[in-house]
């Protein structure tokens, strides 16, 4: 598999700045019973695919990043780089992969599996199931 990097400032991967925006509708996620259920209605930036959402906060015990991918399915990975935990990740368009902010950039399949970048292990991935308008990740 062909590795494609994000295009990226120097300061942002030295930062370790994520290019997916938090959602800005407050109303489009909630987080109970360990388990995330987002609103597609509320959330427009999962309408295609390569869009993306970063949740934090809300009483997450991780934060996580969920995708519309390539592959026309929803993905959910712990947002946190495996190589320097608290860099986030981002979906890189047309990949069918996800990659580290960082300046390692450190690349990793939709299955969580590294591919690229100094990591030794894989980034863990979350189930999320389709259920009519909403999207369940499960935690657990």
């Amino acid at each position: 598999m062909k590795v494609t990097f994000l295009k990226r400032g120097f300061l942002q991967r030295l930062f370790g700045i994520p290019a997916t925006p938090r959602p800005p509708d407050p109303l489009a996620w909630r987080f109970e019973n360990g388990r995330i259920t987002i609103d597609r209605k509320r959330a427009p930036e999962l309408a295609r695919p390569g869009g993306a959402l970063r949740l934090e906060g809300g009483g997450l015990p991780v934060r996580v990043l969920v995708i519309h991918g390539e592959d026309g399915a929803f993905h959910a990975f712990q947002n946190r780089c495996s190589h320097i935990g608290h860099r986030r990740l981002d979906p890189v368009p047309g990949t069918h992969t996800v990659q580290c902010c960082s300046v390692g950039r450190s690349t990793y399949t939709y299955a969580g599996r590294k591919i690229h970048g100094p990591p030794t292990g894989p980034v863990p991935v979350y189930p999320v199931a389709v259920e009519e308008e909403r999207l369940v990740v499960s935690l657990r």
